[in-house]
Parts: structure tokens; C-alpha cells; sequence
């Protein structure tokens, strides 16, 4: 099986150019994808064509990441339905920096005959004359072809319209083509649907410019069965940095991975073969109330991203939270658990001797509006200390309490919480 069959078989094989099935067939080739440095860190959606570089060093081709710290201070108008906010030389290499940590996690740039490289497009943007860039890569297009783009069309559509800064972004990626090539040997540039026309257009200044064969192939845009946006949740976007998404709420955005998509996510986003995807299908098939798939789905990319200790954090903490008793879960546990739960912090203090009134706490750290609320819905059981279900009375909150001493998690009814921090 060679890349484009493995491609093909993961439902990853959108389009390519015509030639390229000849071309990889023919030996190595040298593979780029471009990375967008809007922030320190990818996210899931990047997932997709980070594990296509993966892939494509795993049949012996040599990967190269592109990240554009040079068209990032642009920004590419594809997929977008207004301009983006233009970032600082300073941010866009602070953003380079955490992309190369996390590419590290899927790509091997170790020395071997096809290690991966990263590279940043600002080494020769930025050094790149209005003047020589217009002679040398502007002349070989007409207006007609570009403005023929699909995403140049729905931004020209639009209320907003398409600045003349984004306009170039597909002559600046083409050229960032012609470069890699010249220096690299690159010919095949890969990328998501929506990046065709840039990835055409770059092929086109090779062939006119150096007279010579590059190619493209381009990725399906990824969309849940649900309708809605991939790597999306109520929280916000799914990060690969833990200090953005922790690797909790990480594991947990692939656990709830729907059961029409599942699969396919083992497919594009592991690298699992087809026999042991087969094995998972088949047991998920099976009894998918038990979610093999989703758990072993969970687990690969989060021991991927994170690596084997968080995944650990991980599991453990879903465990608490699913069933477990909280009173012998891990303190740091349960605060990945909740760390999204209004907390506040109480002296140790006050929790010695007679401790808090639990009424009082609750008060305190606002589940209920008032004393009273708070006295009615203890009489009829609806707050709990931990897994503990108050009973009438006057109950006590003390440092026994405590969750390994210092945390302790007050509910009220199914679902709402808040955490409670215990400090010297």
C-alpha cells in the first residue's frame, strides 16, 4: 500500500493533481503543509493535516511544515468571512515557537533520511522587495484567474468585501511554494479542501518559473454528523496546549465523539491500521452503549497530544466523575474535573474545631441565593458535601471533610457545583 491507497482508505483523498499517483509511485518525494501561527497553539482542527504529514513520512516521503510567520501577518482569506486581526512580528514568533513544540509530539525531526522539517516563510517574506516580488511572481498571473477563486468570490460577495492585503495571500503562497522548491525539492504541497486554488496557483508559478512538475492534493473539510463545526464545544475551541484545553476536558471532547463519527475520527485522527480500526468497529457494532471506539479514541490521541502521565490524569479523573467516589479521588484530580466550576478559597482555620455551618457555606460560595434556600433544599436532600447527601440539622463542614485536605466540592441537585479550596 502506498500513501495515497492509505489515504484513500481513511477517506482522506479528496482531489490531488493529475500526475501524482505516477509521481509518489516514483520514489520519495519532499511534502509540505503550511500552519497558520494565529496563536501559540493548534487545535483540533490541525489534527488533520498534521497526522497527513505523519502519514506521508511514514511511507518515506520527506515532511515539511511550513508555518507562516510571514503570511500570518496577513492572514489567508480562505473559509473566512471577514479579514482577521493582524498580528506583531513578536506574536507571530512567540506562535511559531509553541506550533514546532507540538508538531515534535506527531513528526520525527530527528536525523534520519526523510526528518522532518519546520520552516517559517517570514525568513524570506520578510526580505522580499514589493518591487522584485511583483516582477519575479506577480506577472505570471491575470486578475481573471484570481479573482475566479471560490474564496476570492464569496468574500467579494460579501458585505465586508476582500481587502487587497488578503487578495495577495494567494501570490504569497505560491511563491512560498517556488521557494520550498528551489531550496527543498518540495513538489507536493497538501492542505484542507478550501486551500485548492492557493495550492493550484503555486503549482502554476513552478511549471512557469522553473519548468517544472509540482503537485497538490488537498483534504476533506472535517464536519460532524451533528451539523456542527468540528473541534467546536459550548467551552470554546479544543486546544492541543494543556494550558489552554486541559488534557481532561481533552479526553473528554473525544470520549463524547458521536457514534456516526467515531470511526471515521480512528481513521483520520490515529494511526491505528485497518485491522485493529476493524476489531474496534466491530465491537463497537457490537454494544456501542459500552463506547469501545470512543474510549480507545480518546485514549490514542490523548497519549498522543499529552503523552502517557496525562492520560493517566485523565482517565482517572473521568473515572471521578463518572461513579467514582470523590472523597478517594486525588485532590489534583478533582480540580481538573471542576476546573471550570466557580471555586473560591477559605481558610484552614475555619474549618478547625466545630468548622462551618454547611448552610453558611453554601451561601458563601454561592450555589444558593440564601440561608433560607439553603435550609429548604438541605430538608429535602438536594445538596450534597462531596458524595454526601446532607441530611436536616445543624451539619458541620471540618477539615475531615476535606478531599485529601484541601478541597471539597459542594452540589446542588444533578448538576451544579462549586469547589472549595482550602488554604494555610
Amino acid at each position: 500500500m502506498n500513501v495515497l491507497d492509505e489515504l484513500r482508505w481513511r477517506g482522506l483523498l479528496y482531489d490531488r493533481t493529475e500526475g501524482l499517483d505516477a509521481a509518489l509511485a516514483a520514489g520519495p518525494v519532499t511534502a509540505y503543509i503550511g500552519f497558520d501561527p494565529t496563536a501559540s497553539s493548534l487545535h483540533v482542527g490541525s489534527l488533520l493535516p498534521i497526522m497527513s504529514l505523519a502519514r506521508l513520512q511514514q511511507f518515506g516521503h520527506t515532511p515539511i511544515a511550513l508555518v507562516g510567520g510571514g503570511t500570518g501577518l496577513i492572514g489567508d482569506p480562505s473559509g473566512k468571512a471577514n479579514e482577521r486581526a493582524l498580528l506583531t512580528v513578536e506574536q507571530v514568533e512567540e506562535n511559531a515557537a509553541g506550533i514546532h513544540r507540538q508538531l515534535e509530539r506527531f513528526l520525527d525531526f530527528g536525523p534520519r533520511p526523510n526528518a522532518a522539517r519546520m520552516v517559517n516563510n517570514a525568513d524570506w517574506l520578510r526580505q522580499l522587495s514589493l518591487l522584485e516580488f511583483l516582477r519575479d511572481t506577480g506577472k505570471h498571473f491575470t486578475i481573471q484567474t484570481m479573482m475566479a477563486r471560490d474564496s476570492v468570490k464569496r468574500r467579494l460577495a460579501s458585505e465586508d468585501g476582500l481587502s487587497f492585503t488578503e487578495f495577495s495571500y494567494q501570490l504569497l503562497q505560491a511563491h512560498d511554494y517556488l521557494v520550498l522548491h528551489d531550496r527543498y525539492g518540495c513538489t507536493l504541497q497538501a492542505g484542507g479542501s478550501d486551500q485548492w486554488g492557493n495550492i493550484v496557483a503555486g503549482c502554476d508559478l513552478i511549471r512557469r518559473v522553473r519548468g517544472a512538475k509540482a503537485h497538490g492534493l488537498v483534504l476533506p473539510l472535517v464536519t460532524t454528523s451533528a451539523g456542527t463545526k468540528f473541534g467546536k464545544t459550548e467551552a470554546g475551541t479544543i486546544w492541543l496546549d494543556a494550558a489552554r484545553t486541559s488534557p481532561f476536558r481533552f479526553y473528554q471532547f473525544w470520549l463524547n465523539a458521536d457514534d456516526r463519527d467515531v470511526v471515521s475520527y480512528l481513521k483520520w485522527f490515529t494511526m491505528l491500521d485497518a485491522a485493529a480500526i476493524g476489531a474496534i468497529e466491530s465491537a463497537h457494532v457490537a454494544a456501542p452503549e459500552k463506547r469501545v471506539a470512543q474510549r480507545e479514541l480518546a485514549r490514542t490521541i490523548t497519549r498522543t497530544v499529552h503523552g502517557d502521565d496525562e492520560l493517566g490524569r485523565a482517565e482517572r479523573a473521568t473515572a471521578v466523575l463518572f461513579g467514582g467516589r470523590l472523597a478517594d479521588a486525588d485532590p489534583a484530580d478533582v480540580l481538573m474535573v471542576f476546573d471550570d466550576v466557580p471555586s473560591m478559597a477559605i481558610s484552614r482555620t475555619e474549618l478547625q474545631g466545630e468548622g462551618l455551618s454547611a448552610v453558611e457555606l453554601a451561601v458563601r460560595v454561592g450555589l444558593v441565593a440564601s440561608k433560607g434556600e439553603a435550609n429548604r433544599l438541605i430538608k429535602q436532600g438536594g445538596i450534597y458535601v462531596n458524595d454526601r447527601r446532607l441530611a436536616e440539622g445543624d451539619i458541620r463542614i471540618t477539615e475531615n471533610d476535606m478531599i485529601g485536605g484541601c478541597v471539597l466540592v459542594l452540589r446542588k441537585g444533578q448538576r451544579e457545583r462549586r469547589v472549595v479550596r482550602v488554604e494555610a
